[in-house]
């Protein structure tokens, strides 16, 4: 199961990399200049330049308290830090805290460990799109089909509460699928999951790249980190990589 689930991985990235309109698609979507993040007088890193391309994968490695998820939390507006300029989409971003509402309504951030509310999974992943004012028959129609991409429809009017580790990582994949999010930023989604809830949360991220979105994943993951097609970005001592 391994072996065919890590070749349809890597068959999804190199695929969309090798597409005929691959130059379109490559445009920069992020660029961040001069990013730094201080935890009172630690700096904890300074980057000069950050790039996202469209339509991209990345995995962002460093050892443990390098600032990964700190990381992460910054691109995705969620923690403060001093950025000379930003610019999403060929458009300069002149307030980077909070993001403007644009902004915070194409990138979603999932957590290593997903905060998921007590009511149903089928809720759960609807959470967003009722929130963004979809029609209720809109979003039952959106969500029943996230719900069969994540491999979760049986789970449709569970708790979550009773849900394991993989089907919570599979459930907020999906909750942040449904709002096609332009930039998709995960933190250890594979972290302490056994050997078949790992495959299936490897084998739904491809497709999100598939489906339109870049996706920067922090991670020791050594079958992320070495998919061909994926970019790696790396964080030492302060600064940042591009291997």
């Amino acid at each position: 199961m391994s072996i065919v689930i890590h070749s349809q991985i890597t068959a999804a990235v190199v695929e969309n990399a090798d597409a005929p309109q691959r130059d379109e698609r490559r445009k920069a979507l992020l660029g961040v200049r001069g990013l730094r993040k201080r935890h009172g007088d630690r700096l904890l890193f300074d980057i000069d330049v950050l790039e996202i391309a469209t339509h991209s994968a990345y995995v962002l490695t460093g050892m443990n308290g390098a600032g990964k998820s700190t990381l992460l939390r910054v691109l995705g507006g969620l923690e403060r830090a001093e950025i000379d300029s930003l610019r999403f989409a060929g458009e300069d971003v002149l307030r980077v805290h909070p993001y403007p509402r644009a902004l915070r309504r194409a990138i979603v951030y999932v957590h290593q460990h997903p905060i998921l509310f007590s009511t149903s999974v089928a809720d759960n992943i609807g959470y967003g799109l009722v929130v963004r004012g979809f029609a209720p028959i809109a979003v039952e129609a959106i969500v029943e089909e996230a719900m069969a991409w994540a491999g979760v429809a049986h789970l449709a009017d569970t708790d979550p509460a009773k849900l394991s580790g993989g089907e919570k990582q599979r459930v907020a994949l999906a909750r942040a699928r449904v709002l096609q999010p332009r930039l998709l930023l995960l933190d250890e989604p594979t972290a302490n999951l056994d050997g078949a809830a790992r495959e299936q949360v490897l084998a739904l991220i491809p497709t999100m790249v598939d489906a339109g979105s870049s996706v920067v994943i922090a991670c020791h993951d050594r079958d992320l980190i070495n998919l061909p097609g994926v970019q790696r970005l790396k964080l030492r001592d302060g600064h940042l990589e591009h291997r």
